[in-house]
């Protein structure tokens, strides 16, 4: 044993999975046991299947591409029936490790840098007639049209340096191809799969508060919730409000649901009554020229709020907060960080994976756009922590780069130790060689998780 223990010293120090400190780091295997993934007595441990499919994400490898050019991958029914199993708890899986990694992260924060959650959603496209949660018709603003799609409601964490996603539902609408009651597997009241199974037909609001109340009883901690215009409904900033959580967001100009107290009402009533001050500041954005002013105002339902008004020469936009104490310039600058989630559902596409789960069944969809989060969460975590942050397609392709290296340069660096163990004279002046072999290699699947054939 003492052999092993320095060997095992001497390789720490040389032998680092960037992805491995990073799951030790935020006690991943405590997490996993939180979210009931644990081991049944026969099967493979949960955290070295989800270090495959990280592994799987970062590197860019589909499944079959992964098992057939890693020596310790496992067969491809594991990973099949791993993502889609009933028992496990995807969602606290995602809060839970993205709340320690919040925590590691909170000594960077910089005095005066708000801390934001922001809520919206994405239509991923499905072609598939058989995809459980998909449905016929649904707005893709990229498309500018109802295209049959996957509609994926997040809520994200975002400071000035960093974006994380802590949680996310699937919305289905009238339009849907399956029913739940058609969904393929038949699941217990009381497992986790059907709770989530069960909130698919709520309300995209309803899914926005209570993804918004799990993160702060989790404790999440932030100063604002941004939101589009789509969610800018008084009861639901009222509701976002009484959770405790301050609301910057883009109204709808709808007399309909906007009707304040006084004498002018509507939002352009107001915007014609304030003649006098409606040019009072200017700001350019882009190439973009405009004119915008504040006014605090009373509501029915919210009591006093902010409203800045923004004139570009063309539209009229019109931004509210229900913290009156912050300047409409802070409003303005605040909300434009709303778009660091587009970005991120950039980078969710074209790095780790969202849209090609390439799977029809409910409980898998969730278990692997879970995967392509926690993996995005991974990744963001490095880069925030390293000295000269990067963008993260740099970021992505170093460590694809390190990964493949570490894992073909161990697995090479054991075969050149093996054949010179198989030298007969070799292994009688050193007869420490095979444990040397034997600990060396059981330390790198241990590290790596996974080896590569050159």
């Amino acid at each position: 044993m003492e052999l092993a223990n320095y060997i095992e010293t001497a390789m720490k120090s040389i032998l680092k999975n960037p992805i491995y400190e990073v799951l030790s780091e935020i006690k991943i295997t405590k997490i996993l046991k939180q979210s009931n993934f644990v081991k049944r007595e026969v099967g493979y441990p949960p955290f070295q299947i989800i270090l495959h499919f990280l592994y799987m994400l970062i590197m860019q490898k589909r499944q079959s591409t992964f098992i057939k050019n890693s020596d310790k991958a496992y067969g491809k029914d594991v990973y099949y029936r791993f993502i889609k199993e009933k028992r496990y708890n995807w969602r606290k899986l995602l809060l839970l490790s993205a709340t320690e990694i919040l925590k590691k992260i909170k000594p960077l924060h910089k005095n005066g840098e708000y801390r934001l959650l922001i809520i919206d959603d994405t239509v991923e496209p499905k072609r598939g007639k058989f995809i459980e949660g998909t449905c016929k018709y649904i707005w893709s603003n990229k498309e500018h049209r109802s295209i049959n799609a996957l509609n994926i409601v997040s809520l994200n964490y975002a400071d000035s340096h960093s974006t994380f996603q802590l949680d996310f539902s699937i919305k289905m609408n009238d339009s849907k191809r399956k029913s739940t009651s058609e969904f393929t597997a038949k699941l217990h009241h009381r497992s986790n799969a059907y709770q989530r199974k069960s909130e698919i037909i709520k309300g995209k609001n309803i899914l926005a508060l209570e993804m918004l109340e799990r993160a702060l009883d989790n404790g999440i901690d932030a100063d604002y919730l941004l939101v589009d215009s789509w969610y800018a409904k008084p009861n639901f900033i009222k509701e976002a409000n009484t959770l405790g959580m301050p609301v910057i967001a883009r109204l709808p100009n709808n007399k309909l649901i906007w009707n304040f107290k006084g004498k002018y009402k509507t939002l352009n009533a107001i915007y014609d009554s304030l003649k006098n001050i409606r040019h009072k500041y200017s700001g350019k954005h882009g190439k973009i020229s405009y004119k915008y002013f504040d006014s605090v105002l009373e509501h029915a339902v919210l009591g006093k709020v902010k409203l800045v008004f923004l004139h570009t020469g063309k539209d009229l936009l019109v931004f509210i907060s229900t913290d009156i104490s912050i300047s409409g310039k802070e409003i303005l600058e605040t909300y434009k960080k709303r778009w660091n989630i587009e970005q991120g559902y950039k980078d969710l596409r074209l790095l780790f994976g969202l849209g090609k789960e390439e799977n029809r069944i409910y409980e898998a969809l969730i278990g692997k756009i879970t995967l392509s989060m926690f993996t995005y969460n991974i990744v963001s975590y490095i880069n925030r922590i390293k000295h000269e942050p990067q963008t993260l397609g740099e970021l992505f392709r170093d460590l694809e780069c390190e990964l493949e290296t570490l894992a073909i340069s161990m697995q090479l660096f054991i075969q050149i130790l093996t054949k010179i163990s198989e030298i007969q004279n070799v292994v009688k002046d050193n007869k420490d060689l095979l444990q040397i072999i034997a600990v060396i290699s059981a330390f790198t699947q241990k590290e790596l998780g996974f080896m590569c054939e050159s």
